[in-house]
């Protein structure tokens, strides 16, 4: 099996992410597991912030995501996904994408991404991306048939061919669509209140777990990479998004307004708590003020 599915614990996963009743390989279950994995497990570096490597293997993702009740970021949430889909019997394909994000050049290829297959159609899936991620799958291609303009399918997707719209969707108060360009690559973006905005991009060329390996080499190592500079942790819901990085949060609604303020070495255990969900213990706790937040 590609993902160790057989090795996932997944009445312990299901427990996790708040599952509950048959897992089955159908479209209903992937919707649920994915809003409830997003819902639950948030995304984090601070393994890097506390001078740890990031391991891959399941069973290092079980303990950390599962066990300690723990987040991660890209690789660790969409492997452990694609464990526990592989595990109830979904056919999923690893993707990798490059990071747009406000960035004025192209990015390497170093996020991951899901395909998976469920009641006869291709689903993007990524429970990794973090306050700006989907919230639950969004469908690759358009049902042959339909029409042009504007409609609504079963599932509630709103199709627009114009722009290069082929996807556009509300999930809670978000609006997520992708956008096919000229070379073929397909482009994620989110609805700002100023307009949408690109997340990234990606191809449907398959990507094994040891690519994701290099690409966790570069994320967690390189000098150039933002995610060694600082604590990152986010969350997606369907009417807010919190972001804390380094010592500023941030809490987003859909109508563009936000609050913002600095959080103390003082008060940051219990914002990690409350905003995140995230429990570290104690020696953690002082690690992670001593190295990187002021007035410790």
């Amino acid at each position: 099996m590609t993902w160790n599915g057989e090795e996932l614990d997944i009445e312990a996963y299901l427990a996790r992410v708040g599952h509950e009743g048959e897992p089955k390989p159908d479209f209903d279950t992937l919707r649920a597991l994915h809003r409830a994995h997003v819902a639950s497990i948030p995304f984090e570096n601070l393994e890097m912030m506390l001078g740890r490597p990031v391991p891959l293997d399941l069973a290092a993702l079980q303990d950390k995501l599962v066990r300690q009740r723990r987040g991660g970021y890209c690789y660790e949430q969409n492997l452990l996904f694609a464990a526990a889909l592989e595990r109830i019997g979904f056919a999923v394909t690893g993707l990798g994408a490059r990071v747009r994000a406000g960035a004025s050049s192209r990015r390497a290829v170093t996020h991951m991404l899901l395909k998976v297959e469920a009641d006869g159609r291709q689903w993007h899936c990524d429970v990794g991306f973090g306050a700006e991620g989907l919230l639950e799958p969004i469908p690759l291609e358009r049902d042959q048939g339909e029409g042009q303009g504007e409609g609504h399918d079963e599932g509630g997707v709103l199709q627009d061919v114009r722009q290069g719209v082929r996807q556009d969707v509300r999930q809670g108060e978000w609006r997520f669509g992708i956008v096919q360009e000229a070379d073929g690559a397909r482009v994620l973006r989110t609805e700002h209140a100023d307009g949408w905005f690109d997340l990234y991009e990606y191809t449907l060329e398959e990507r094994l777990p040891v690519d994701y390996v290099v690409m966790n080499h570069y994320t967690s190592t390189h000098p150039q990479s933002s995610f060694i500079r600082r604590p990152v942790v986010q969350r997606a819901a369907p009417d807010v998004r919190r972001t804390l990085v380094g010592e500023h949060l941030t809490v987003t609604r859909p109508d563009g307004t936000s609050d913002e303020r600095d959080v103390t070495a003082q008060e940051l255990a219990e914002v990690l708590v409350r905003e995140f969900g995230i429990e570290l213990n104690a020696e953690d706790r002082a690690e992670l003020i001593r190295a990187h937040y002021a007035g410790a």
